[in-house]
Parts: structure tokens; sequence; C-alpha cells
């Protein structure tokens, strides 16, 4: 492996120590600086010329990325990239035109300047929105990194009241993002909600609302050809099986949920009127 690639692998940037205990001798990294395959960070940290970014500044200032920042180190879930970067200092200043989060508590990432999983997501609990702190938490609570009632035991008393009532809408399994916020959306409306129901002649639905509607929440692969003729029979078989269906995309979920929940609120009322009776 040569440096550049070496590099790429951690991240972008990596301490001198790291790049002498991989064998890369101070020639060689003398060398690969002269010839611009690499550029000084600060005194004892290299990288990349192009992605050394926010890694580099943390290394830059003796920091540790965290919450939002953190995220794809830990290829969790996100609702946006960051804009400013989150940075925890530790006892040091302020490092400008960043947002600071607290000290770290739990061990950090084995190589990369980045905080410990545990803390990203107690300093994304605490600093960001509901919805963008939930699918990170979401993403690393279903696939066994984290659990749930360990950062629930991390976040005692009411100074931290927030930041548990976010941890109540994970749910066991999520396949996208969009259940996870259609589900907190429902749940907050008040809804009986029961999440990748088996249907018979239709099979599993990402929703079953009231016992009665149908829900389904399509990403992007949802619009190619062979899942729209696949999507269409289980509409079909969905209402001749007793069920009405709705079906909510991307743009639905994220930017437009309270006309999302209207609709459905709508459909229940004159499901209950019987306007779906016979005539």
């Amino acid at each position: 492996m040569d440096i550049e690639a070496f590099l790429r692998h951690r991240g972008g940037v990596a301490r001198t120590a790291a790049l002498h205990s991989a064998g890369f001798a101070r020639t060689r990294v003398d060398q690969a600086l002269a010839a611009g395959q690499v550029v000084r960070v600060r005194r004892g940290v290299y990288g990349l010329p192009t992605e050394d970014g926010v890694l580099g500044l943390a290394l830059q200032h003796n920091a540790l990325v965290t919450c939002l920042s953190a995220a794809p180190a830990y290829q969790l879930w996100t609702l946006e990239k960051a804009g400013m970067v989150h940075l925890s200092p530790g006892h040091k200043k302020t490092v400008p035109g960043t947002l600071t989060h607290g000290r770290i508590l739990h061990p950090v990432h084995p190589w990369l300047p980045v905080a410990g999983l545990a803390d990203v997501l107690i300093h994304a609990l605490h600093c960001l929105p509901a919805l963008e702190a939930l699918v990170m938490v979401q993403c690393a609570a279903q696939r066994g990194d984290v659990a749930v009632d360990f950062l629930r035991r991390k976040l005692p008393g009411n100074r931290n009241a927030r930041a548990r009532s976010v941890l109540d809408y994970v749910i066991p399994r999520a396949d996208s993002v969009l259940e996870v916020l259609a589900n907190y959306h429902f749940r907050r409306a008040g809804l009986y909600v029961r999440r990748h129901v088996e249907l018979q002649g239709v099979g599993e639905v990402d929703f079953l609302i009231e016992d009665c509607l149908v829900l389904e929440t399509d990403g992007a692969t949802h619009l190619e050809a062979k899942h729209v003729k696949k999507d269409r029979v289980r509409n079909n078989a969905t209402v001749v099986g007793g069920r009405l269906c709705l079906r909510f995309g991307y743009a639905d979920v994220v930017h437009y949920p309270e006309r999302m929940v209207a609709q459905v609120l709508a459909v229940l009322e004159l499901s209950r009127q019987g306007a779906f009776g016979g005539r």
C-alpha cells in the first residue's frame, strides 16, 4: 500500500506516528511531501491535498470531530449534510467557525480524530433537532452498534429530558430513513401504528394504521419501472383484501409531513363516516 492509499483508508489524514507505524519512514514521507502527494496539515499531521477537510481541521486544533460531522465516519443516516463543523476541543478554546461540544467521556475512534460513537450520539441528541438526532441513533441502534437503554442511562435528570424523549421513537427495525420519520409523525399524531405487517396476498407493508389503512413510504427505487409494476399489483391486492392504501414519497415524508398526516387523518375520518362503503 502506498502512502496515498494509506491516507485514504484513514480518512485522508494521519499523524506522523501512524505513518511510521505503517512502515512509511521519515524519508518516504518527506518525498511524498515534496512531490505534492501529501500536505502538512500542521506539525506532526499529514493529509491528502484535497481530502484533509473536517478531519484535518480537527487534527490541526488537536480536537475531535463529533455530532453530525462525525456521522460519515460511522456511516450513520442523516437528513442534511453538516454545515458548520462540530468539534469537541477538550479544554482548549473554541475553534473559530465551528460548533463546540463538551468533553469526551467514552473511547474514541480507533484511528480517526473522531469521538467515540456513544459521545457522537449523545452530542447529537443534545445539539440537533429531534428528527436529525433520531435518524442517527436509529441507524446505530438497529445495527447493534449501541443500545438505546445505554444511551438513556447516560442522559439522566430533567436537563436531559428532551434528549431522552427522542429515544422513545427508536424502533426495532427501519428499512429506510422515511420509515423512521413517518413513524415519528404518525405516533405524534396519536395514531395506532403497526409496522412491517404481513398481509395475505400483499406481503409485508410498511405501516398498518388503525388496522384499516395501509401506508407505504416510497424511496427513489420505487420510481423504477419494475417497482412501479410491483407496487401497482400490491395496491390492488390491498384493496381487494378490504383495506385502503396510501403511498408517500421522499418529499412528502421529509418536507411536508404535516400535509401527509392531514391526508391520513382525512382518509381515516372518511372511513369512519362510511364514505368507502358500498352504494
